[in-house]
């Protein structure tokens, strides 16, 4: 491998021939329509483009550093007739990564769409894809834990009170996450919002409005007929086709690209990943088109790799290359120390009569951390179906980190295992909670009950985690120059909060500490290379 750094005009020529990036879980593609190999060599390759790949990409690029972010799904720009995405109310292929069925079971057309459903072993892990990753698809909750909380997730070597005065405020900047405004708050799509608030607040619980990544002024043009119904129509998951979710390819990714430095190439799905020895990494990666067709493949070089293709696609690579032996020195611990963040769903029935459970994304938050099974913390999910005195709900507790990764050698695959057994005190401690906040809205007439269920996994964390598979920036042992920057570096839990926030804020982190003593100490005064992997990187 020839190491060098990209003048302008060469990074641009390679971005125009590629067209566009890799993968968040490692596929295999209907069908092969070309099998020519292409080969370059970056200074940084990101693979993956949510919050953890979107934050390095930027931060790189404000460094100088030439980087390619490759990404398994395609682009969603938000076009001007309001048809961007598919709807629950209308599903196609837009709803599903490559399956003749969206997550939820509705027949659709094979395509590179937004939304993928991972049946693994003892849970279904439902993850996204597209240029944004799973900022496209999560319900733009920016939700801090507790001081308490993080400490009993991570070491104390990750200051909180640095994440608190720092890097979570720059990442709530970044994404403009505020409240839900009393004035959408009081219109009729927020029933179930006002409902869970008066709930919380009557059980004697702390609740209190969610800091969401919405731009709100566009719910008002929603309301006011200017912009598609979609927010306010709990048409979040497969997107917001008004473009009020402020995903990652609202902020980070374009302010990225538009330094010049980074190139986002969509709709590659990288397969394998390994070392070069003093000249870096090499990662392998086929092109496809929108049908999952393989068009070419691609390898690609680079002197630093950044693991960011979410806790799954991150760690069915690292495990891969593990057993393969094309990444050898890998801890034993890679693959394991995985938790599903607590995720459980509930259904609550039976609510007063005429409370409407639509507008989005979820907005507020009861917090039950003195629970005596464990601490926990519920939220109301949006429901399309609009269902009079019905009320979805999210609830996150805190996990053991149980669930692990094997390879298959016969079938070249990387499987999750989660003890179904791990979910039990979680599932308790949710329906106490519940429990109590039915019993205060109960009368002679309304009764109302809530049902649990933990096989479903939308926040998955874990598998190479910090200070087992990586130190606490996300350097990995033993390998100079290859991080991880996504929730595969999170220990299970984000200390029953959504994760999105923290990944991004640990990813903040990382990039500081690296950019600064990994990269930037490789420069010479005329800003060229001049770094030595036989030496090693100033530590």
């Amino acid at each position: 491998m020839r190491h060098m750094s990209y003048g302008r005009r060469r990074f641009l020529q390679t971005a125009t021939l590629f067209g566009a990036g890799v993968a968040a879980s490692v596929l295999n593609p209907l069908r092969t329509r070309a099998t020519n190999t292409q080969n370059e060599s970056v200074d940084a390759l990101i693979i993956g483009s949510g919050f953890g790949g979107a934050v390095a990409a930027l931060r790189l690029a404000q460094a100088g550093i030439h980087t390619v972010v490759l990404e398994r799904g395609r682009r969603w720009d938000i076009q001007p007739d309001g048809n961007t995405f598919a709807t629950f109310r209308k599903p196609d292929g837009r709803a599903a990564w490559l399956s003749s069925t969206t997550a939820f079971g509705d027949a659709v057309d094979v395509y590179t769409g937004i939304f993928e459903r991972l049946d693994e072993d003892g849970i279904t892990v439902l993850a996204g894809a597209g240029v944004g990753g799973g900022s496209l698809v999560y319900n733009a909750i920016t939700y801090q834990p507790t001081r308490d909380l993080f400490y009993r997730v991570f070491p104390s070597s990750v200051s909180y009170e640095e994440m608190d005065q720092v890097y979570y405020p720059r990442v709530r900047s970044m994404l403009g996450a505020t409240p839900i405004p009393q004035d959408i708050l009081s219109t009729k799509y927020y029933d179930t919002v006002r409902l869970l608030l008066d709930n919380g607040t009557k059980a004697g619980l702390p609740t209190r409005l969610l800091d969401l990544a919405v731009d709100w002024d566009i719910v008002r043009q929603e309301l006011n007929g200017q912009k598609v119904a979609s927010t306010i129509l709990a048409e979040v998951w497969f997107g917001i086709n008004s473009g009020s979710k402020n995903s990652v390819d609202h902020n980070y990714l374009p302010q990225a690209e538009r330094t010049g430095f980074v190139e986002v190439l969509p709709l590659h799905v990288v397969t394998e990943i390994s070392e070069l020895g003093r000249d870096g990494y090499q990662v392998s990666s086929n092109e496809i088109n929108e049908t999952g067709e393989i068009i070419q493949s691609k390898t690609f070089t680079c002197r630093y790799l950044f693991l960011a293709a979410g806790s799954i696609g991150t760690t069915k690579l690292l495990v891969k290359a593990k057993a393969k032996g094309t990444l050898p020195r890998l801890s034993p611990s890679v693959g394991k120390y995985w938790g599903n963040n607590g995720d459980m769903v509930a259904q609550r029935s039976n609510l007063p009569n005429g409370v409407i459970d639509l507008g989005g994304p979820s907005g507020a938050v009861v917090e039950n951390f003195s629970n005596t099974q464990n601490p926990i913390s519920l939220m109301n999910l949006q429901d399309w179906t609009d269902g009079s005195g019905q009320q979805r709900c999210l609830t996150l507790g805190l996990p053991r980190p149980k669930g692990f990764f094997t390879y298959d050698q016969s079938t070249d695959a990387v499987t999750l295992h989660w003890p179904t057994a791990e979910n039990q005190n979680n599932l308790l401690a949710a329906q106490n909670t519940y429990n109590i906040l039915d019993s205060k809205i109960a009368t002679s007439t309304t009764t109302p009950k809530t049902g649990v269920d933990a096989g479903i996994c939308s926040h998955p964390l874990g598998g190479a985690v910090i200070e087992k598979v990586c130190d606490q920036y996300g350097r990995v042992f033993g390998y100079e120059g290859l991080y991880v920057v996504d929730g595969a570096f999170i220990p299970g839990s984000t200390g029953c909060t959504n994760p999105s926030f923290t990944i991004a804020a640990l990813a903040e982190r990382s990039m500081a500490k690296i950019i600064a003593d990994d990269i930037n100490y490789g420069k010479n005064h005329r800003g060229e290379y001049r770094y030595d992997f036989s030496k090693g990187a100033k530590r």
